[in-house]
């Protein structure tokens, strides 16, 4: 009986570390074609930079990892895109910012995960 019971479980545990896997595989997925759909180009980004780089207020207090994909703690402020820059994007419209060092970190708000990152641009 013992040996039944002990098999049972091992068999649980492997499904929620299964469970588990897939959904962070979906996660990845969602962080992934979030990231495609947000198309900006060379001049909404610079212009994106240049904006919210102006505004101090939008600087985030707690510094957290900018990587595409991670998480975004709760208590961070998010802050709309400029409307004049993203105008005629609808999936730029559904993305919030902050600031983070020198870089805009794009977040989808629903998911609060990074899905893309703007810095400085290199003078020339």
């Amino acid at each position: 009986m013992n040996g039944y019971r002990t098999a049972r479980i091992a068999i649980a545990t492997m499904a929620i570390v299964l469970a588990a896997a897939g959904q962070n595989i979906h996660a990845q997925n969602a962080d992934a074609d979030i990231a495609q759909k947000l198309e900006l180009t060379a001049a909404q980004r610079s212009a994106i930079y240049a904006t919210i780089s102006k505004d101090r207020n939008k600087t985030s207090p707690q510094r957290f990892p900018v990587a595409i994909g991670a998480e975004v703690p709760p208590m961070i402020n998010l802050y709309a895109l400029p409307d004049d820059i993203v105008a005629g994007n609808s999936a730029a419209k559904l993305i919030q910012c902050t600031m983070v060092g020198d870089k805009v970190v794009l977040v989808d708000p629903t998911r609060m995960r990074v899905v893309d990152t703007i810095g400085p641009q290199p003078p020339q």
